[in-house]
């Protein structure tokens, strides 16, 4: 499915969550989120070394973030998988479950990669940032780990 566009609403979605003020899991819609800014950013998996660079990078940037955006994190991992990490790293924000691959299919990043010449369908690391009005503002494709919080930090200062 091709990534949404600039500038165009938002796909919406109803999806599990944990984390963050969800203490416990429950489903998020995200239209019910408008009039906020979010932050969604897709990564691949939980307690891997790149998602867990990006991951703790948000984290100790916290307090700066949670001034300017909601952010949620949304892989294919399950529920209780995102428990652990959340549990594991101290993680301040919720993050999404998409089993199913309905979020990441609807957001055109489930993508097909290669590692050592295999191909295989994942999830490409990519961050939207939408506005109170649900429109999609920015997109950052393809992004790496370490470089991630300073370009969503940019991002949310524009």
């Amino acid at each position: 499915m091709p990534r949404p566009a600039l500038h165009t609403l938002a796909p919406d979605f109803t999806a599990p969550v944990i984390g963050g003020t969800y203490k416990s899991e429950t489903t998020l819609t995200l239209s019910s989120l408008r009039g906020q800014k979010i932050v969604l950013y897709f990564y691949p998996k939980d307690d891997t070394p790149g998602c867990t660079t990006q991951a703790c990078a948000l984290r100790d940037s916290w307090s700066q973030i949670t001034k300017k955006a909601h952010l949620f994190g949304i892989s294919t991992d399950p529920i209780k998988r995102h428990a652990k990490f959340i549990e594991k790293y101290t993680l301040p924000f919720p993050l999404i479950a998409d089993e199913d691959h309905h979020i990441v299919n609807l957001y055109g990043v489930w993508v097909e990669k290669s590692l050592y010449g295999k191909k295989y369908l994942g999830t490409e690391r990519t961050t939207f940032i939408i506005s109170v009005d649900g429109s999609i503002t920015t997109i950052l494709e393809k992004v790496k780990p370490a470089e991630h919080l300073s370009q969503v930090l940019a991002a949310l200062a524009l």
